[in-house]
């Protein structure tokens, strides 16, 4: 059973790079019957969360988890679904494509159950970025069974494409009186060529581009533009030179005075990553691996901090005058950890709380969350 209310979604078909917005169409649906967010109060929360890379050992939990009849991930989510699903918008990224008929993979190329999606859903994601390096694993069969799989279950997503005119279709969320559009691209594809024709398949970084894109969506009626970037140095706690600089120029862009990007992102070095504010704007480098099985650096070794995550969390308050930013007004981390051993997703800090020997790990995620002096511009731990 899904643990909320899936969205009402629009989608707004927008000539992207740098086009207007054609038309839009709205989809209704019923309204989550838990606790209200902050659309309640006139704004909205956003929530995101890092990659989801199911490696064998995580299958196979999923198949133990389902009776060894099929894959269920809906346990393996259960301790942070009351987070997720009380969010007004919930994004996650979705970096593996899925197989099909019982041929799923791990590393070091996925082919996932399409039972993910129903435990995203179930969990209460409203949408998932899909660009990815492993993105076209398994060439243009893989995005559209992945695709395919999200549709069924009501999750949307950004990032890649099964034509070029989905490609050109900006995803907007509803949340509350707001219309969040959800952007998504990936810093390369693993060498993988796109399949013939279809350059259009999975969205690459170029900043120009995402900046045409925003704007594209903000044309097209988006109140609140998230940018889901794949990008970073793999085990690396800081950011490096390219997410600096990437960071810096997206915030810049504005129109008319008015930020072209809300929120940005990222996901792909499998470690927790610093949350800065730039030029006004939120950005995180990185949200680490939320679900993952044993991982290994680049020197062989185990690596518990891929298994290490955090939530990003921001509270939207409408603007004080029409055409204006949408306002930020709490922004907040919850630390997370994969136990390989159970198989299960924690919130961290809870975890704490009910007396796990985990505050080591909470707090050396806090010390890399606020290594950029986001204290001071008003990050807290959140719950």
């Amino acid at each position: 059973m899904i643990a909320r209310r899936r969205q009402a979604a629009l989608a707004l078909t927008a000539v992207l790079a740098g086009g207007a917005a054609c038309h839009a169409q709205h989809h209704e649906s019923s309204l989550h019957a838990g606790q209200p967010g902050a659309a309640a109060r006139g704004g909205f929360t956003l929530l995101a969360t890092g990659d989801v890379l199911p490696h064998a050992s995580v299958i196979d939990r999923a198949n133990f988890d389902a009776g060894g009849e099929g894959y269920d991930f809906r346990p393996m989510l259960a301790d942070v679904e009351p987070l997720v699903s009380r969010a007004d918008v919930a994004l996650c990224h979705m970096e593996t494509v899925y197989g099909a008929n019982g041929d799923y993979t791990g590393y070091p190329t996925f082919k996932s159950p399409p039972e993910v999606a129903r435990g995203l859903a179930a969990t209460g994601y409203d949408g998932c970025s899909t660009a990815s390096n492993h993105t076209l694993d398994d060439g243009a069969d893989g995005i559209r069974r992945t695709l395919d799989a999200l549709d069924r279950a009501g999750v949307r997503h950004a990032g890649s494409a099964r034509s070029e005119g989905e490609a050109r279709t900006v995803t907007v969320l509803r949340a509350g009186p707001a219309k969040v559009a959800h952007l998504a691209y990936t810093f390369d594809t693993n060498g993988l060529p796109f399949p013939q024709g279809q350059p259009w398949a999975v969205n690459l970084i170029d900043p120009d581009r995402i900046v045409r894109d925003a704007r594209a969506a903000r044309a097209a009626g988006a109140d609140v533009v998230a940018v889901s970037v794949h990008w970073g140095t793999e085990w690396q706690d800081e950011p490096d030179r390219t997410q600096l600089d990437l960071a810096r120029r997206l915030t810049a862009a504005n129109t008319a005075g008015r930020p072209d990007i809300d929120v940005v992102l990222g996901t792909h070095a499998h470690v927790p990553q610093a949350y800065e504010k730039v030029n006004g704007t939120w950005v995180v480098y990185g949200m680490g691996d939320q679900i993952a099985g044993e991982m290994y650096n680049d020197e062989g070794a185990p690596e518990p901090r891929g298994n290490q995550s955090t939530m990003a969390r921001f509270t939207f308050e409408p603007p004080d005058r029409p055409g204006t930013r949408w306002r930020v007004t709490r922004a907040e981390y919850v630390p997370q950890l994969y136990d390989i051993d159970a198989g299960r997703v924690l919130d961290l800090d809870k975890a704490v709380r009910e007396g796990a020997d985990l505050a080591s790990v909470r707090d050396r995620i806090r010390d890399v969350v606020l290594s950029r002096g986001a204290a001071k511009d008003g990050l807290v731990m959140g719950g």
